[in-house]
């Protein structure tokens, strides 16, 4: 067994310690976990409506990317594909990406889901062009989902802000548009992304 196998099944360990040992051992007939305390647990840990309306990005799509370096540059342009599917019971999805960007291969993979104790979407992104990643919270609001989040800027080694939308056009084309930092510090559009189902 590997070393992060042993990490990961200690870990495991002290966690159902914690959560089932609350009780008192002098009285068998006490349940192990507090009713309430489970019933808690349950309702975080079980998919809703939230995570029912991430269906419309289940499937495999063609995507058209723009990208500016500084407010009014010509756009770079990108052409790939993606693939979506749910994880995890239907709880998380995953994102596939490749495409190619200025001559190179890219690759991502990003997950999304819904947080019932947060009561907010999260989203995380990471892929073959950084050896970081991206994660931003947000909510949708009728047809458009809208995040908020940090990821490393090269330049200067802190995190900087950057701003998401993405807004279900229809059940076959949604279009993401992304915003960070210019050079005077204003926010800028600086990605936009459609993608078209196969």
């Amino acid at each position: 067994m590997t070393r992060s196998r042993v990490t990961l099944a200690i870990a495991l360990l002290f966690a159902c310690s914690a959560l089932f040992a609350q009780h008192d051992h002098g009285d068998a007939k006490k349940p192990a976990m507090d009713p309430a305390m489970m019933e808690a647990m349950m309702k975080a840990g079980t998919p809703g409506e939230a995570h029912k309306k991430l269906d419309a990005f289940v499937g495999k799509w063609n995507t058209k990317a723009s990208f500016w370096a500084v407010p009014g540059a010509d756009p770079m342009l990108m052409n790939g594909t993606s693939e979506t599917r749910w994880i995890m019971g239907g709880r998380v999805l995953e994102q596939k990406f490749s495409g190619d960007f200025m001559g190179m291969p890219f690759e991502g993979t990003g997950y999304t889901g819904y947080d019932n104790v947060k009561k907010q979407y999260w989203s995380t992104w990471m892929d073959n062009m950084s050896t970081g990643f991206f994660i931003s919270s947000g909510s949708l609001d009728g047809n458009t989902y809208s995040f908020t989040g940090m990821m490393p800027d090269p330049m200067t080694g802190k995190d900087m802000r950057s701003d998401s939308k993405i807004v279900l056009k229809d059940a076959n084309t949604h279009v993401m548009e992304m915003w960070g930092p210019g050079p005077d510090g204003k926010m800028f559009k600086n990605m936009e992304m459609v993608y078209t189902r196969q």
